[in-house]
């Protein structure tokens, strides 16, 4: 396998605490630590409802050493917006000293392509410069891991479990980056909590870009993912390097691949370990193969 982004030694300083109430082995919670320390001090993130703000702000303490606001379920990106707005505003009018802040937004999948789609979409639409980050644990599992728009097919949630006729999670994943992509904004990437480097180096750029820029975080979760808790990075790394979820960027509407995976390890591999897939039959998983298979060719048909 080859890796094309560059190592760097990363910034010691964490403005995402420890002595949260994340569980053990958390996907998203490995990602914040990444993504501020790329970001830095000068960012002001709005958080919608979900685990990433439950585990972090239980009152009064609060593991974010940036501004961070709590927002509603479904209004990160409009909050965000509303943010970057008014501080323009206020640049202009000379209020506050001209400089370069960093505008985040912030939900999980369901706060994303669920209910927070209609404000992301506005968001990416007028333009404002901010980052919308979709932590992706595929599923809601703040509230007792009910399926979301991006439950991948075939996994087993409390309101889409596999049973005798069932055979858990009937759609394919809604594909967020391509959604966000059509908007035309000038940033898009994937990145992955296994690949920590790699995700640092895609904030640090998009903090750079000017306009809306989007970046969809996998991030796995031992306790909705039924996995061990020490599995985290290993089943992140096994969804990359079977194709199941793929690494690139898509700047100024060029796609580059982050990650070139010569030889793709087959999905049985990432299933095996997760207890959401068990009820998975040989059929059933060469179907999800062959379609894992065609959207791979499709991905590596649109690189430049």
């Amino acid at each position: 396998m080859e890796q094309i982004f560059v190592p760097r030694v990363l910034p010691v300083k964490e403005y995402f605490a420890p002595g949260h109430r994340g569980c053990q082995g958390c996907g998203p919670a490995l990602a914040f630590r990444h993504m501020l320390k790329a970001l830095g001090p000068r960012t002001i993130l709005a958080n919608a409802t979900g685990c990433s703000e439950i585990i972090s702000s239980p009152y009064p303490l609060t593991s974010w050493r940036i501004p961070w606001i709590h927002v509603a379920f479904e209004n990160a990106a409009a909050v965000a917006s509303g943010i970057e707005s008014a501080y323009k505003v206020m640049m202009r009018k000379g209020k506050i000293p001209q400089e370069r802040v960093n505008f985040v937004g912030m939900a999980g999948d369901g706060g994303t392509g669920d209910i927070g789609l209609q404000a992301l979409s506005g968001a990416l639409e007028r333009g404002h410069d901010m980052i919308y980050v979709c932590y992706d644990n595929e599923a809601y599992m703040n509230t007792g891991i009910q399926r979301s728009g991006l439950t991948p097919f075939g996994a087993s949630t409390t309101t889409s479990p596999a049973g005798k006729i069932s055979k858990g999670q009937p759609t394919w994943k809604k594909d967020m980056p391509a959604i966000a992509a059509a908007h035309h904004i000038p940033y898009v990437a994937t990145a992955c909590a296994s690949y920590p480097l790699d995700l640092y180096e895609k904030f640090a750029k998009a903090a750079k870009i000017e306009g809306p820029k989007y970046i969809h975080i996998l991030a796995p979760c031992p306790t909705g993912w039924r996995c061990g808790s020490d599995e985290t990075v290993e089943i992140g790394r096994a969804a990359v390097e079977s194709g199941i979820f793929n690494l690139f960027e898509i700047t100024n509407g060029k796609k580059t691949l982050s990650l070139k995976v010569p030889e793709r390890r087959p999905v049985a591999d990432y299933f095996k370990p997760q207890g959401r897939f068990r009820h998975l039959k040989e059929d059933d998983i060469a179907y999800i193969q062959k379609k894992v298979d065609e959207d791979y060719e499709l991905l590596l048909s649109e690189v430049e």
